[in-house]
């Protein structure tokens, strides 16, 4: 009788628990060990996103030892490549009827040889003659309307060519050696417009600097924005 009433006892007690884990045990720590897994390599991933994007050494171009990143933020650096294309300096001298028409490839191709914005290069041709339209560039072929000197064939005191392009060709070498290069003032070297104009086309000869400074940045703005305005 006492056995049966132990045997009976046993019967009805709850069960001992296993110490071995079952299935969903492993199943949740599976889960949690992903999400940390998880966590770690995507954190790393999102971390450039919080903190700013991370940091990227470029080597910048430079002319005559002056890096683009040099040149001070607000004003118009002339050093860069080509911010116009051929094409549009060519629907440019046309609209405004210039015999030069036709050369825009080679104010393209001498921008990226002497490292120069073609940009700048349209917009003294504009300032200085109309693109070649008005005044002794009609017959000198200038595209800057340099002064005379010593070795040069001129006309009325102002350098004369053979070729528009040569005359392109004589502008850039005179920004990027003149200027640039620090050969024509002891204020240069010049990489602004906001710096060549005063030496270039000073207020002594009869010229207005800021408004000389002021059409060319009107152009470039203009242009740069796909504009061709006559």
């Amino acid at each position: 009788m006492f056995l049966r009433r132990k045997y009976l006892l046993a019967l009805s007690a709850p069960p001992r628990s296993s110490r071995r884990p079952g299935c969903g045990f492993w199943l949740c720590l599976l889960v949690v060990v992903c999400v940390v897994v998880w966590l770690l390599l995507f954190s790393n991933l999102l971390t450039p996103l919080v903190k700013g994007k991370p940091s990227i050494t470029i080597a910048l171009p430079s002319l005559n030892g002056v890096t683009f990143a040099q040149q001070s933020p607000g004003v118009s650096g002339v050093l860069g490549r080509p911010s116009l294309s051929a094409s549009f300096v060519n629907r440019v001298l046309s609209a405004y009827h210039s015999p030069a028409v036709g050369t825009g490839q080679a104010l393209y191709d001498l921008s990226q040889r002497y490292g120069i914005d073609d940009v700048y290069a349209l917009a003294f041709f504009m300032h200085e003659s109309l693109f070649g339209t008005t005044g002794v560039a009609r017959a000198t072929l200038s595209l800057g309307n340099t002064r005379c000197t010593p070795g040069y064939q001129c006309i009325e005191g102002y350098r004369a060519y053979a070729t528009w392009q040569a005359g392109y060709l004589d502008w850039y070498q005179l920004i990027k050696d003149g200027y640039v290069g620090g050969q024509v003032s002891s204020r240069c070297p010049c990489v602004t417009i906001e710096q060549i104009i005063p030496v270039y086309a000073p207020a002594a000869d009869g010229n207005n600097e800021q408004a000389y400074i002021a059409a060319v940045r009107s152009a470039v703005v203009a242009w740069r924005a796909g504009w061709v305005v006559v």
